[in-house]
C-alpha cells in the first residue's frame, strides 16, 4: 500500500471520530451519553463531558474555517471560555443539538479534507508563521483524540463505560 500524507490525515481523521482501532473515537466515546451523565462533574473538579464536548466543537469550527478560507464563527478571549455550557440538567434538546452539531462538524471536516491536494497541505496554515496545514491537522487530531480520552475516563468514573 501507498499512502501519501493526505491519505495518513484521513485515516487519522477516521480514527479520532468513528473507526475504533487503537483509540476510543469520539462518536463511540460520546455514544449514550445523557444529559445527566454529560453535565456530571468529575470529584475533586475538573470539566464535564459537555464542557469538553463544546471546547472540541469550538476549536474543530476554528480548524474548519481556516480549510475554507472562511471567517470563524466563533470566537473566545481565552481557551477557559470554549469550554462554557449554559444549560441545565433539564435540557436534553440543548444537549442533543450539541451531539448533532459535534457530527455535522466531524463529517464537515472529513469532506474538506478529503478535498485537500497534497500541494495544500503544505501551505501556511495562518497568514503568519511557519507551520504547514499538513502539520497543523496531525497535531489537531491529537487535540480530538486526547479529549476523547478525558470523556471515556470520566465515563468510567461515573460507571457509565462500556465494560
Amino acid at each position: 500500500m501507498s499512502a501519501n500524507a493526505l491519505d495518513l490525515l484521513l485515516v487519522q481523521k477516521d480514527n479520532t471520530w468513528e473507526l475504533e482501532e487503537w483509540i476510543v473515537p469520539l462518536s463511540t466515546a460520546l455514544q449514550n451519553v445523557t444529559t445527566e451523565q454529560a453535565l456530571w462533574t468529575p470529584p475533586g473538579g475538573g470539566n464535564t463531558i459537555w464542557q469538553t464536548v463544546n471546547h472540541i466543537n469550538f476549536y474543530n469550527k476554528l480548524v474548519l474555517s481556516r480549510l475554507k478560507d472562511t471567517p470563524p464563527s466563533v470566537s473566545a478571549q481565552t481557551n477557559d471560555e470554549t469550554f462554557q455550557v449554559a444549560y441545565d440538567a433539564e435540557d436534553v434538546e440543548a444537549w442533543n443539538a450539541t451531539l448533532a452539531e459535534t457530527k455535522r462538524i466531524a463529517l464537515e471536516l472529513r469532506e474538506t479534507i478529503a478535498a485537500l491536494s497534497e500541494s495544500d497541505l503544505e501551505a501556511p496554515y495562518r497568514s503568519s508563521g511557519p507551520e504547514t496545514i499538513g502539520h497543523a491537522l496531525s497535531c489537531w487530531m491529537l487535540h480530538d483524540a486526547y479529549h476523547s480520552g478525558q470523556i471515556v475516563l470520566i465515563r468510567k468514573m461515573q460507571g457509565s463505560w462500556r465494560s
